[in-house]
C-alpha cells in the first residue's frame, strides 16, 4: 500500500494537477461524476487449459471505440457504457477469437470469466493497437515471429528483434556484438535486455559496458518476446537509447520433452523439460498452479581449425501460481556454466600469405569460462480502485574468465599481448510497479507508477598473461554500482481515436571502485579509487491515432542514457558519465490488406558526448556526440492458411559530428540489413522455413579506410511434428559462403614483424552447418 499512498501525493511537480484531477473525478470513495446511468462490465480471461490468467489480451466492444486489455492477473474493466446490448471481443494472437453478447443495465456492474482457447496463427485476427501498452508498436510483429521464426540457440532469439544483427568473436562462449539502428552496441551498451524481469546487461563489466550474455537462457522456454525501439518507454534506464527487448518464459508446459541433436562439428545437445504438476497436483494452494524444470547440455568443437571444445549446461526451475483470488506468485530459479577455447580474430594479411588458413588463430591459448546463477521471487496482487500491484526481487551470483589477445605481440614483442579479464559479481535487486485504471472526466486514464534499485557488487580484475599463465596486474579493485530509480507513467485517451502517454523516470547512480592501476609494463601500481554520484531525468511523450481500425499513427519523443564504467567515472568524475540520448520517431502500424501487418518508422537519435572505458585496455577515451537517423520497414504476410512471408528491411545513417567531414563515420555501424523469410507453418505434420539475412559493407574505421565486409546467407529448417514426436533438421549457410562475423579495424604486430599494421581483423562465419533433432512429448 506504500506505493499507493506515494500515487496520492506524487514526487514530481508537474505531474500534480493531473493527479489532482485524477483524484476529483475517480479517487478513493468518489464516484465519477459521469457515472451516473451508465454500466459497468468487469472480468477475468483464463487459459482454457491451463486455468492462469491471460495478460495482454484485448477485450472491447464490437462496433464501439476503445477497448482494453487485461492485466497481469487476466483482469479488465470497461466503464461508461451506455447501457444496452452489445457483442462483446475477446481476442489475442495465439487464441481463438471469441465474440459474447452481453446486456447491460443503467448503474449496475456486470462480472464474467472467459476461458480462452489456443489456436494457430491467423493475421487476420492480429490487432494493430496495443491498448495497455501503447509504446509497443512492434507487438504484432513480434508475436507472429515468435511463432513463426524458428529458434535453435539463444543467439537465435536475439535475432527475434527486428533489425537486430549478432557477431560473435570469441567461440561461442561469451556475449555476442549486437547492431541495432545504426549502432555498434558492442555486448549490449545500448540495448538493453532483460528475461523474466532479471537484467541481463551488467554495468561496469570486466570485459565491456552493458556485457548482456544471454546464454544462459534455454530457447525452448521461451514464449514471448516484447520489442521497444527508442528511448521513448520509462520502465527502461541504463542501456536503452537504441531500444530495448523483454523476453518471458513459459508459465507452464504444454507437455514433457526430450529432445537430441546432432551436428557437424562434433555438435551435440540434450535437453529435458518436465511438468512437476499435471492438470490435478498442486504444490502451495488448490487455484491453478504450474511447475516444471528444464535442462540442457551442450557440447562442440566449432568449424575452427582449433578445436573449441565448447560446454554448456543450463538448468531452470520455475513456479507460477494462484495464491488467492487477488495474488499470484512466481519463484524462478536457473544455474548457468560455460567454458570453451577460442580462435579469436585473426588478420587479414596472415590468411592472404599462408601462415594459417581462413579458420586458423594466432594465439590459440584464448577462451575462457562464465557462470551464472539466477533466483527471483514475484508477487502480484489486485488492489481497491482497479489496481495492480507487482513487486520482484532478485539475485544473480556471476562469475566469468576471459583470456583474449587483440594485437598479438604489439605491446610485448617477447610474450605477446594476452590479457585476462576477470569479473566475480554479485547481483541484487528489487522493482514495483503500481497500476491503476481510472477515468478522467469521461476518458479512460492508465497510470503506472515505478520504482526500483539495482545492486553490483564484484571483484574486477585485468591481468596480463601468456598461455593463461598470469605475469602482471594491470587493474585489480573491488567495484559497488548502485542505481536507484522511479518513473511515472500517464496514458491518457483523449478521444476515442487519439491516446497520448507521457512520463517521466529518473535515475540515480553511485559509482564505488576500490583498487589500484598500472597502465605500463614495469610500473608501480598507483591508487584507483573514489566515490561518484550522478542522477540523470529522463522524460518521455508519445502520441498514437486510431485513424481506421486497421491503421494506426504514431509520433514518439524521449530522452534516454546509458552509463559508463565506473573505474572510468573514477578517473573522469567531471565528465558527461551518463551522456543523454534524445530520440524521436513517427511512423505506423498497419494492416493494407487481412492478412498482411506492416511498422514502418522513421527515426533519429543524437547521443551526447560520452565517456567510455575501454576495459581491454584499461584506458578511457571520449567519442564526441553522434547523430543517427534512419527508416525501419517490417512486413508479415499470410499468403494461405499455412504459408508465411516475412521481411525486415532497416536504412542507417549515422556520423560523429565533432569529427572532420572526411573522418566522420561511426565504426561497423551499419547502413542497411534485412532479414527474411518463408515460412510453412502446420500444427501436425511437414512444416519449415527458408530464411535470409543480409548486412551491407561499411566502414570498420572513422574515415572509411578499411572496410567490412557485408554478406548475404541462406538458412533452412524443416521439421515432421506428431503429438508424440518431432523429427527435424536445420541449415546454416546453405551456400556455403565465405563471410566475415565479427570484424575490427585493428592495429597489430606478429611475431615475424617489426612494424605494426593497421588493417581489417576478423573471425569468420560459419561454413555450411547442418544439424539434426528428435523430440518425444509425453
Amino acid at each position: 500500500m506504500t506505493l499507493y499512498f506515494l500515487l496520492k501525493k506524487p514526487p514530481f511537480g508537474w505531474w500534480g494537477l493531473v493527479w489532482l484531477l485524477l483524484l476529483m473525478v475517480s479517487g478513493p470513495g468518489v464516484q465519477p461524476l459521469f457515472g451516473q446511468g451508465t454500466a459497468t462490465l468487469r472480468g477475468t480471461v483464463v487459459d482454457s487449459l491451463s486455468g492462469q490468467p491471460a495478460a495482454g489480451v484485448s477485450v472491447g466492444l464490437q462496433s464501439q471505440p476503445g477497448g482494453t486489455a487485461t492485466d497481469a492477473l487476466g483482469q479488465f474493466r470497461l466503464g461508461g457504457i451506455v447501457p444496452g446490448t452489445y457483442l462483446l471481443r475477446i481476442g489475442a494472437l495465439g487464441y481463438r477469437a471469441q465474440t459474447l453478447p452481453m446486456t447491460l443495465t443503467a448503474g449496475a456492474t456486470r462480472t464474467i470469466k472467459v476461458a480462452v482457447a489456443a489456436s494457430s496463427l491467423n493475421l487476420s485476427e492480429v490487432t494493430v493497437s496495443q491498448p495497455r501498452d501503447p509504446n509497443q508498436s512492434l507487438a504484432a510483429i513480434s508475436h507472429i515471429d515468435q511463432v513463426l521464426r524458428p529458434v535453435n540457440s539463444a543467439q537465435d532469439l536475439l535475432r527475434l528483434v527486428p533489425g537486430l544483427f549478432i557477431a560473435q568473436h570469441a567461440g561461442g562462449g561469451k556475449a555476442e556484438q549486437i547492431f541495432l539502428r545504426g549502432f555498434d552496441c558492442d555486448h549490449g551498451t545500448d540495448f538493453a535486455v532483460s528475461i523474466d524481469g532479471l537484467p541481463v546487461n551488467m554495468v561496469s563489466h570486466a570485459h565491456g559496458q552493458g556485457y548482456a550474455d544471454f546464454h544462459f537462457v534455454i530457447p525452448e522456454t521461451v514464449e514471448q518476446l516484447k520489442v521497444y525501439k527508442g528511448p521513448y518507454t520509462a520502465r527502461f534506464g541504463d542501456f536503452a537509447t537504441a531500444g530495448a527487448g523483454e523476453f518471458t518464459t513459459k508459465t507452464r508446459l504444454e507437455h514433457s520433452q526430450v529432445k537430441l541433436e546432432l551436428g557437424q562439428f562434433d555438435t551435440r545437445r540434450a535437453l529435458v523439460m518436465l511438468d512437476l504438476l499435471g492438470a490435478t497436483h498442486h504444490l502451495l494452494s488448490k487455484r491453478p498452479e504450474s511447475a516444471y524444470v528444464a535442462a540442457e547440455y551442450s557440447f562442440t568443437n566449432s568449424y575452427f581449425d582449433q578445436p573449441q571444445h565448447f560446454k554448456r549446461f543450463n538448468g531452470l526451475a520455475k513456479y507460477t501460481g494462484q495464491l488467492s483470488e487477488r495474488t499470484s506468485l512466481t519463484l524462478l530459479g536457473s544455474h548457468f556454466a560455460s567454458r570453451w577455447d577460442a580462435s579469436g580474430q585473426i588478420p587479414e594479411r596472415a590468411v592472404r600469405d599462408g601462415s594459417i588458413s581462413r579458420y586458423g588463430s594466432i594465439d590459440p591459448s584464448e577462451g575462457g569460462n562464465t557462470s551464472r546463477t539466477n533466483a527471483s521471487a514475484v508477487l502480484t496482487t489486485a488492489l481497491p480502485h482497479d489496481a495492480v500491484l507487482r513487486q520482484q526481487a532478485y539475485y544473480s551470483k556471476y562469475d566469468f574468465s576471459l583470456f583474449s589477445n587483440f594485437t598479438f605481440f604489439l605491446h610485448d614483442p617477447v610474450n605477446g599481448d594476452e590479457i585476462e579479464q576477470t569479473d566475480d559479481r554479485h547481483l541484487f535487486g528489487y522493482t514495483a510497479t503500481y497500476d491503476r485504471d481510472d477515468q478522467l472526466g469521461a476518458r479512460p486514464l492508465h497510470s503506472t507508477l515505478g520504482v526500483g534499485t539495482r545492486n553490483d557488487c564484484s571483484n574486477l580484475g585485468l591481468y596480463t598473461a601468456v598461455q593463461r599463465r598470469i605475469l602482471s596486474t594491470t587493474t585489480e579493485g573491488r567495484l559497488f554500482e548502485q542505481n536507484l530509480n522511479a518513473y511515472l507513467d500517464e496514458t491518457l485517451s483523449l478521444t476515442d481515436r487519439l491516446t497520448v502517454n507521457a512520463a517521466v523516470r529518473s535515475d540515480f547512480f553511485t559509482f564505488d571502485f576500490r583498487g589500484e592501476a598500472t597502465n605500463a609494463v614495469g610500473q608501480q601500481p598507483e591508487p584507483l579509487r573514489g566515490r561518484v554520484s550522478h542522477a540523470r531525468v529522463s522524460p518521455k511523450l508519445n502520441l498514437y491515432y486510431q485513424l481506421t481500425p486497421a491503421v494506426q499513427l504514431f509520433a514518439r519523443s524521449g530522452f534516454g542514457f546509458h552509463s559508463n564504467d565506473a573505474r572510468g567515472v573514477i578517473r573522469a568524475a567531471n565528465a558527461n558519465v551518463l551522456p543523454r540520448a534524445i530520440g524521436s520517431e513517427v511512423g505506423s502500424t498497419f494492416k493494407p490488406l487481412p492478412s498482411l501487418v506492416v511498422n514502418a518508422a522513421l527515426w533519429s537519435l543524437h547521443l551526447q558526448d560520452e565517456l567510455v572505458y575501454v576495459g581491454d585496455e584499461a584506458v578511457v577515451e571520449s567519442t564526441g556526440p553522434t547523430q543517427r537517423y534512419g527508416l525501419d520497414l517490417a512486413l508479415r504476410y499470410q499468403l494461405s492458411h499455412r504459408l508465411f512471408l516475412d521481411g525486415d528491411f532497416n536504412y542507417n545513417h549515422g556520423r560523429q559530428l565533432d569529427a572532420p567531414a572526411e573522418a566522420s563515420y561511426i565504426p561497423l555501424a551499419p547502413t542497411f540489413t534485412s532479414t527474411g523469410g518463408l515460412s510453412y507453418k502446420a500444427p501436425r505434420g511437414l512444416g519449415g522455413s527458408l530464411r535470409y539475412r543480409h548486412i551491407d559493407n561499411r566502414p570498420a574505421n572513422g574515415d572509411g579506410s578499411i572496410t567490412a565486409r557485408g554478406y548475404f546467407l541462406f538458412d533452412a529448417v524443416l521439421a515432421y511434428t506428431t503429438p508424440r514426436f518431432q523429427i527435424g533438421a536445420t541449415a546454416e549457410n546453405l551456400l556455403n559462403v565465405k563471410w566475415n562475423q565479427a570484424q575490427f579495424a585493428t592495429e597489430t604486430r606478429l611475431r615475424t614483424e617489426t612494424d605494426p599494421v593497421d588493417e581489417l581483423h576478423f573471425t569468420p562465419g560459419t561454413p555450411f552447418y547442418a544439424k539434426v533433432n528428435v523430440s518425444v512429448f509425453f
